[in-house]
């Protein structure tokens, strides 16, 4: 699977964006898709994940209730919706697709990465 995500950009706090993630690959439908967060000079952290047939999302705490994920299996397309962006929100946002049968929160359970898309909040 090769991962593509795209829609970061500049937003000013209280504001919204959506990230996509596009993938190949015939095996998107029925992976776990996760996406994570990296901010300068921190690890990398977990931001939230579908079920392959999105019928179910786990968030971290510091989005729940701001961001949802949604997917599009016939696309072969991942959302992340993104409102009331907060500063702390920025950073390079990276999704990923895991093979697990249950909806994988750790970074090692993903096996394959996109490139990143950066999201700046500004205050």
């Amino acid at each position: 699977v090769q991962l593509q995500a795209s829609g970061g950009g500049l937003v000013q706090a209280g504001g919204s964006l959506r990230l996509s993630c596009a993938a190949s690959g015939r095996t998107f439908s029925s992976s776990v898709m996760g996406w994570y967060r990296q901010a300068p000079g921190k690890e990398r952290e977990f931001v939230g994940a579908i079920s392959w047939s999105g019928g179910r999302t786990v968030y971290a705490d510091s989005v729940k209730g701001r961001f949802t994920i949604s997917r599009d299996n016939a696309k072969n397309t991942v959302y992340l919706q993104m409102n009331s962006l907060k500063p702390e929100d920025t950073a390079v946002y990276y999704c990923a697709a895991s093979s697990r049968r249950y909806i994988a929160t750790m970074i090692t359970e993903y096996d394959y990465w996109g490139q990143g898309t950066l999201v700046t909040v500004s205050s």
